[in-house]
Formats: structure tokens, C-alpha cells, sequence
């Protein structure tokens, strides 16, 4: 029986899984910016990170030119190093192994629970060993991992580094903001985050010492930069190096920017939770077998990714064969991710099973998500979902 026609017409703009939301305010930002004649770090990060700083509750927030660079800080200045072992979630992207990777250290993968797509307290202690030095908890879609619960059941030498680059917005279960726990936090700024200046990210924690020796190591390890030196003129420039430093500094640019869209970040972040009501009311009266990621509160997920569980018994396609499917219909389905494990640079960091992260591989898939979206955007997906996996059923 050959699969029954579609019934909706096909859109013919590319329906994209997470563009920025960038107003007339962002762009006057920038104009602003550029008119002033001083486009790199100065006075317009400098307020961003103060603005960030009491957004999210953390006593100090370091900016820097990318979330990679940011976890890369994270475990530096907590002296992670050759011959430790770091513990990180296979279902996340590559930087975050790589960061450990970077200082010489090794990865070693946990497995994630069905539900939340996340790590646990019982996921990371089955790998804890004697190297273990710390953990980067990586706040999957968004969703906003309870870092208290395992902080509680890990050693208290073992570092909690969080990698919350989808995560800027969300709560913890006790109703802080993520990246107020007290430990180190990196955020995302890039193309496609909740809040985008196209690149970059931050730093936040409440330690002021470490705090000052990251702005010494993201502008190459010295401890005065070009802005307190235009500022504050003298006859001479003498930059003290202490340690080896690195060239990870963000822009005025980025920061204008970043200050428009953290003040729209809430309103942003309702249309978000908004969108997810719809693609859930939608899929579960079509009742063909997909479940997404749960959370304690909608607060307590920042809804940066909507990944789907889908039932592949119930809807008779592979997730591959339904992602091609949804692309060839302009939607912007998308996968998050291949887990590392099962990639070769990282080899030497597998241990044991991750049948959780195993199983979820074969079945997530990214929806179209964003404040620009629209009811008509979501009811087109879902209703493409619907007659695909309607046609696949009737063609078998």
C-alpha cells in the first residue's frame, strides 16, 4: 500500500532549529559601539559582566570568546592536569571533553538518566575513582541538573564545573538561578543560544581570587589589558606575567549586544516555554509516541533544546529516516548528539557500559525551537510528523 499523499503544503522558508532573535535595539547597540571607536574589551563588557553578574546571582562573572575557551578556564584554575580524571556525560557536545583533553587530562564518560537526558548523583559515583579530580555537569537542553544532590554524594575534593551553555535562564530545584550554586559555571553565547551575540561566553562563580586569575588568563596572563591602560594613561606599559595565559578575551561588540538581549532574555524565555506547550499539547493528541525532556518546574528548564523521545515501535520509522524526511520538508530537525563514546578520539575514555546514552542515541530528535517561532511554525511540524510517520505506517 504506497503511503497516503500530504496534506499540508510545504513551507518554503527554511524553518531553522534555533535562530537568534535579534531586534532594532541589538542593531543600534552595535551602531552605537562602532561610533565610539572602541570595539574590543572595555567599558561595555565590563557592565555586561556587572549585569550578568546580578541576572544570575553570582558574585562574579568573566567573560570570554567562546563556552570551549570557558571550560578550558574552568578546570585550569582548578589545576586539573596530566594523570586526573575528569567526569563528564557522553550525550553533550565535544568541547566539553575536549576541555580536559586540553590540559592533559583524561575524560571518563557516565551514563544519563531516560528521562532527563542528564547526569546523576548514581551515574557519575558508579566512575569515580582515586584520579578523579572533577566533574563538569552538563545542564543537557537546558535543563537545570540538581548540582546540590550531587555535590552532596560526591568527595569533597572533587571539583563540580558546570557546563550550562544551554542553560542561561533556568532555576535549580531550589529556585536559584543556574550558575548561582557557588561553582563554576560556563555559559554560551553562540549563534543559536537563548541569549546570542553570535559567539562568546562567560564564567560565573563566587570565588573573587580565582575570578581575577581567569581575567589574567584569558588576555594572555597580564595582569593590566588595553582598556585600564586607555583609562588610566601613564608614561610607561609594564604588564607583569606570572603564568602562561591565552588569548580568549570578549569584545564591546559582543557585549552591546549581549546587554540588549539579556534584558530581553525573560520575555524571550516565555515564548520558549510557550512554544513547548504547543509542541506538547500537539504530539500528545496525535498520540504517536514521542515524550520530551521533564522537569521539576518550567522554570527549571531554559528550553534551548526541545529533543524528543521518539517511540520507534509506535511510529514505524527510524529517527534517521525521520530526520531526512523532516529536512526535505524545510524543517530543521537535528540531532544532540552523537554520543562521544562512540567516537575514536576518545577510545581511552570508555568504561564500562552507557546503555542509557546508547539507547537515547538511537531515539532523540532535535524540534524546531526559539522565540521567534510560532504557533503556525510548531502545527507545521508536528503535522508533518504526523503524516510521515501516518504514511510510513499505511506503506507497511
Amino acid at each position: 500500500m504506497e503511503p497516503e499523499p500530504l496534506k499540508t503544503l510545504l513551507r518554503s522558508e527554511y524553518l531553522s532549529f534555533g535562530k537568534p532573535d535579534f531586534s532594532e535595539e541589538e542593531i543600534a547597540a552595535v551602531t552605537r559601539v562602532m561610533r565610539s571607536g572602541w570595539v574590543g574589551m572595555g567599558s561595555e563588557t565590563l557592565a555586561f559582566e556587572k549585569e550578568l553578574s546580578a541576572y544570575i546571582g553570582a558574585p562574579e562573572v568573566v567573560t570570554v570568546n567562546s563556552c570551549t575557551s570557558a571550560l578550558f578556564l574552568a578546570l585550569l584554575v582548578e589545576d586539573i592536569g596530566p594523570g586526573d580524571e575528569v567526569i563528564v556525560p557522553s550525550l553533550t557536545w565535544c568541547a566539553t571533553a575536549n576541555a580536559a583533553l586540553y590540559l592533559g587530562a583524561t575524560p571518563v564518560f557516565c551514563d544519563v538518566d531516560p528521562h532527563s537526558m542528564c547526569v546523576t548523583p548514581q551515574s557519575i559515583v558508579a566512575q569515580l575513582t582515586a584520579r578523579t579530580k572533577a566533574v563538569v555537569v552538563v545542564h543537557y537542553g537546558g535543563y537545570a541538573v540538581d548540582v546540590e544532590a550531587l555535590r552532596r554524594a560526591l568527595p569533597e575534593d572533587v571539583a563540580i564545573v558546570e557546563d550550562a551553555a544551554h542553560a542561561l535562564g533556568a532555576r535549580y530545584p531550589d529556585g536559584s538561578r543556574v550558575g548561582a550554586s557557588g561553582n563554576t559555571v560556563c555559559f554560551s553565547f553562540y549563534a543559536n543560544k537563548n541569549l546570542s551575540t553570535a559567539d562568546g561566553g562567560a564564567i560565573a562563580l563566587s570565588d573573587q581570587v580565582k575570578a581575577e586569575r581567569l581575567r589574567r588568563l584569558r588576555m594572555s596572563g597580564m595582569d593590566s589589558n588595553a582598556w585600564s591602560r586607555y583609562t588610566n594613561p601613564s608614561t610607561t606599559f609594564v604588564a607583569g606575567l606570572a603564568e602562561l595565559g591565552y588569548k580568549m578575551n570578549y569584545t564591546d561588540l559582543q557585549a552591546a549586544i549581549g546587554r540588549v538581549q539579556l534584558r530581553r532574555l525573560d520575555a524571550m524565555a516565555d515564548i520558549r516555554q510557550q512554544i513547548v506547550v504547543r509542541y506538547c499539547n500537539r504530539t500528545e493528541a496525535l498520540g504517536w509516541g514521542v515524550d520530551f525532556q521533564r522537569a521539576v518546574r518550567d522554570d527549571c528548564h531554559a528550553r534551548h533544546l526541545l529533543v524528543g523521545i521518539f517511540d520507534l515501535a509506535r511510529t514505524g520509522i527510524t529517527r534517521n529516516d525521520l530526520l531526512l524526511a523532516l529536512r526535505a520538508r524545510n524543517i530543521g530537525a537535528s540531532i544532540h548528539y552523537q554520543p562521544l563514546h562512540t567516537m575514536p578520539l576518545y577510545s581511552d575514555s570508555v568504561r564500562g557500559e552507557l546503555s542509557v546514552t546508547e539507547w537515547l542515541a538511537e531515539r532523540i530528535l532535535t524540534l524546531p525551537i526559539g522565540a521567534l517561532m510560532t504557533y503556525d511554525d510548531v502545527d507545521y511540524v508536528t503535522s508533518q510528523l504526523a503524516e510521515l510517520i501516518a504514511g510510513h505506517r499505511c506503506h507497511e
